[in-house]
């Protein structure tokens, strides 16, 4: 360990690898724990360093890490076992996908053995790490070595690092490094994804410095509390608040139906349409009972890919939904109308437009939701909000969400209409009172 910086690139065993097996960095912790220098195996195969009728089993084309005991061969001749951990890195610059293996090169006493740890452990019910001065990690409770997914034992003696090449742990050693030198606690919060787990959750990691009794930090002890809940509750409350704001800025329905569309992408879905129900007439009422199948304008959309959006009909088409679509069936039921892969009824949905369907398969559409547009007993339209680029399907706390969302639209919309009916009654009537001809006047 290096006296100028405790956090030295020696303090475990870093190699990287690529997917053809040729070794491409090599650390001082490899050199020290196996006895070659950088110069003499990087750029070799790494095959080369496993002892003699050393055969582990590599990991599969779509994998993501990898955890073995392997028997490697030092540098004079006698064999190393070695229990290795190895992540897949991403690509960077273009560059094709590595494995990062990293190896500790002392895992230090047993946690039964060691007071900090054991102090560590009975003080905290939740998911905890103990790392030492040296931000190795000296121990885990059962709750953090199953969100890792690995054993206990094996992660002793590593970096946060180590154990995953992911933005959050970078961030996470960041975090402790300023609590060893302030002493002050540190919180953190990030979105990961569980070991088994096919969704991230958003957790707050708390950092707080373990003195010794002279006051001396020794260490940092890292709690991970799951707010999930509280982090979804949070982001609905703030849309429809800015729904509330930005939704019926003007009394203008092609703007209002806009502005619900602008609101609720990204924050909601991946793309939003609005569709309304033509008046009868010009300045007339829609219609109070809606019956299949039904001509909607489409009048608004939004998608996070504006250069090339997953629409089938262009802003300001009719369009005409025929019984067994799910804006036809919206409407006639009054309740939204949800759609998904998960559940098997998303092409069942769209069987009767080819066209539609092609287009959800081609942009991976996974999840539909159609909200009705209703305000004061009159429908209006509908909403549909629709995910390709979010990988979870829409929940019921998302229906509720896009169904608040959806009614305050409406009455904005309805607001607007009557606005605009009223309006263009009233340009009738000057119209109407202005003289058909003017009389002669003298000298004028």
């Amino acid at each position: 360990m290096s006296p100028v910086n405790p956090f030295d690139d020696a303090a475990t065993a870093r190699v990287v690898v690529d997917d053809a097996g040729t070794l491409r960095e090599w650390n001082e912790g490899a050199r020290l724990l196996l006895g070659h220098p950088a110069a003499d195996v990087v750029g070799r195969p790494a095959a080369a360093l496993l002892a003699d009728g050393a055969e582990p089993t590599p990991p599969g084309r779509d994998d993501h890490q990898w955890s073995g005991t392997l028997a490697l061969r030092h540098r004079d001749g006698h064999t190393v076992s070695v229990w290795v951990l190895a992540h897949r890195r991403p690509p960077q610059d273009g560059s094709p996908d590595t494995w990062l293996a990293v190896a500790a090169l002392e895992a230090g006493p047993e946690p039964a053995d060691d007071p900090l740890v054991r102090a560590a452990l009975t003080q905290s019910p939740c998911a905890m790490m103990i790392f030492d001065d040296r931000l190795l990690l000296r121990g885990v409770n059962d709750a953090m070595a199953q969100l890792v997914g690995l054993p206990q034992h094996r992660l002793r003696g590593l970096r946060a690092t180590d154990i995953s090449s992911r933005q959050p742990n970078s961030d996470l050693e960041r975090h402790m490094r300023r609590v060893l030198e302030s002493g002050r606690r540190s919180d953190m919060q990030t979105h990961l994804r569980a070991v088994g787990e096919s969704r991230a959750h958003a957790w707050n990691a708390r950092v707080a410095p373990l003195t010794a009794p002279d006051g001396r930090v020794i260490g940092v002890c890292v709690s991970v509390h799951d707010f999930t809940e509280q982090h979804l509750a949070r982001e609905r409350l703030q849309l429809v608040n800015e729904a509330s704001v930005r939704i019926g800025s003007t009394l203008d329905v092609t703007r209002t139906a806009q502005e619900l569309a602008d609101v609720c992408v990204p924050a909601l879905a991946d793309f939003v349409t609005v569709d309304l129900l033509d008046p009868r007439e010009s300045g007339g009422e829609p219609a109070t009972v809606v019956e299949p199948p039904v001509a909607l304008r489409r009048t608004a959309q939004r998608s996070v890919t504006p250069d090339h959006p997953p629409a089938v009909a262009e802003t300001g088409d009719l369009d005409v939904y025929p019984a067994g679509s799910p804006q036809a069936e919206c409407l006639l039921s009054g309740q939204a109308i949800v759609a998904s892969e998960t559940f098997g009824d998303l092409e069942h949905w769209l069987e009767w437009d080819p066209v539609r369907l092609q287009r959800v398969r081609e942009f991976g559409v996974h999840s539909l939701m159609s909200v009705p547009l209703q305000a004061r007993g009159t429908t209006l339209g509908v909403a549909v909000f629709t995910r390709f680029r979010r990988p979870y399907p829409f929940t019921h706390d998302d229906v509720l969400l896009a169904e608040e969302v959806s009614a305050r639209a409406a009455v904005c919309i309805d607001n607007a209409r009557r606005y605009s009916r009223e309006r263009e009654a009233t340009l009738t009537l000057q119209r109407s009172l202005l003289p058909r001809w003017l009389p002669p006047t003298a000298a004028v």
